[in-house]
């Protein structure tokens, strides 16, 4: 057990390691919009695209215990707001039982991919709603508070799946 603890201080966050991470996210008007507790945390891959790209690189180094604080500006997170990201939707498109909001989600089925894409009302017209596929977050520089809370190697399964498996033991 105590080698155990002792290979978990030696590691320090790279590409394939799992990750578990504690952390607040807040914008820049501080409001707290996300947020894992240390006995709850996020565990994912590293080096696998799983987190934002900006995060992901601020955490390379980083052992257990350590903590930090992350500005991550649109272009390394969730990108610019797309002006041209929005579509109007004729209200017959909507299920009749579906009551509309603005700010509400939809996720629609984009033609000819067959893709699903999530939206949100940004304004509900005459003529139908108005739609905006960018990410809730995008043109949002993002702030992180996280802490490390635990390191381990990946298994050659998480690896060529390319995520980590929450059902690992540690």
């Amino acid at each position: 057990m105590k080698k155990d603890l002792e290979k978990q201080n030696d590691l320090a966050v790279e590409d394939g390691l799992v990750v578990s991470l504690s952390y607040v996210l807040r914008l820049d008007d501080g409001e707290q919009i996300d947020s894992a507790a240390s006995d709850d945390p996020l565990v994912y891959l590293h080096g696998a695209q799983n987190i934002i790209p900006g995060l992901e690189e601020a955490l390379l180094g980083l052992k257990v215990g350590d903590v930090r604080d992350v500005a991550v500006s649109p272009n390394e997170a969730y990108g610019e707001m797309n002006p041209d990201a929005f579509e109007l939707v004729p209200y017959e498109a909507f299920p009749s039982d579906l009551e509309l909001e603005e700010g509400m989600g939809v996720r629609m089925v984009e033609s000819g991919t067959g893709r699903q894409v999530e939206a949100y009302i940004s304004e509900l017209r005459d003529d139908g709603a108005l739609l905006d596929l960018n990410h809730p977050l995008a043109g949002e520089t993002l702030y992180f508070n996280v802490e490390v809370v635990g390191l381990r190697r990946a298994t050659s399964d998480e690896i060529a799946h390319g995520h980590a498996h929450s059902d690992h033991t540690h």
